[in-house]
């Protein structure tokens, strides 16, 4: 393998890793939650941002909250753990240039696609255009190397 593929699976290798990182601290901030009012610290937290019930996305934040409870909480956390896992060991794969960490980015990158690509019609953001081309990019290039390889 060339140095510059080298590097190239480096990159994405510190990427997922950074992702994982991520939401294993959202996964923690969620068991922090356990015990407490959800609703009621969002509610202060907006108030504190100046974001009054009347702004939209802090309504719509708010509401998803309403009926948030350890249960749920202890679920997020759950569900941070695993996926924070698959994105830790998908970096350690990619970073020792393993087989099959390329197969696990390809599929999981390809799989958020189809999804990244509706939103992205359905309501045009730069912010939505960038992330959906950065994954079109990384499963491409990961394509071409597993060819090559």
């Amino acid at each position: 393998m060339s140095v510059s593929h080298r590097r190239g699976l480096h990159w994405i290798a510190c990427f997922e890793a950074g992702k994982g990182l991520l939401v294993l601290l959202l996964g923690c901030g969620a068991l922090s939650l356990l015990g407490h009012d959800v609703h009621h610290i969002a509610v202060q937290i907006a108030h504190h941002l100046g974001l009054d019930h009347g702004h939209h996305y802090a309504s719509i934040f708010l509401k998803l909250l309403e009926n948030v409870n350890d249960k749920t909480l202890q679920l997020l956390a759950l569900f941070a753990a695993a996926y924070s896992t698959l994105r830790f060991a998908e970096a350690y794969g990619l970073w020792k240039e393993k087989n099959w960490a390329k197969w696990l980015a390809i599929i999981s990158g390809g799989l958020y696609l189809p999804f990244e690509g509706m939103k992205l019609v359905e309501h045009f953001t730069w912010f939505k255009f960038a992330i959906t081309a950065g994954n079109l990019v990384i499963v491409i290039y990961l394509v071409v190397i597993k060819i090559r390889d």
